[in-house]
């Protein structure tokens, strides 16, 4: 694994092949991986009480306000008592992004989890291409999509 630092995190670089994921949000919809092919995808994991998740959700708004015809925003909540109370949340702070509900099923279908939150990116052919522990800004994942569309071409 590479570690490449950008703007304040960490963002750790994967090898190997995406797993496939199939996913219900809070609103009854499908999301899959491979319904989003052509766009990047953050599947972020984060929790209502965790400061540095709270911290990073107006970037992730922001990223899928501003980014809607190349990258898809998924988040799941973990670690919660009550799906309504995850919903009031999602409401009161007005995320526009999908929400799944999540447990060890739909952790086993994106990776591991080794803290709040976790954020996971796959790139327009679907493999996922890196992971981040902690916080992440808005700034930092449109330089990185960037520089990885560049060099792509």
């Amino acid at each position: 694994m590479l570690k490449n630092a950008l703007l304040g995190f960490s963002l750790f670089i994967l090898a190997g092949s995406a797993l496939a994921f199939d996913l219900v949000d809070t609103n009854g919809h499908k999301q899959s991986l491979a319904q989003y092919k052509g766009k990047w995808v953050l599947v972020n994991f984060w929790a209502t009480w965790c400061p540095p998740c709270r911290v990073e959700i107006p970037d992730l708004i922001a990223l899928a306000r501003n980014n809607p015809n190349r990258l898809v925003v998924l988040g799941i909540a973990m670690d919660y008592q009550d799906p309504q109370q995850v919903k009031d949340f999602v409401k009161s702070k007005g995320i526009n992004y999908p929400i799944v509900m999540g447990d060890d099923a739909v952790v086993s279908q994106i990776g591991q989890i080794t803290g709040l939150p976790t954020t996971y990116l796959y790139n327009p052919q679907g493999k996922m291409v890196a992971y981040n522990v902690g916080a992440l800004t808005r700034e930092a994942v449109e330089n990185y999509m960037a520089e990885k569309s560049k060099s792509a071409k």
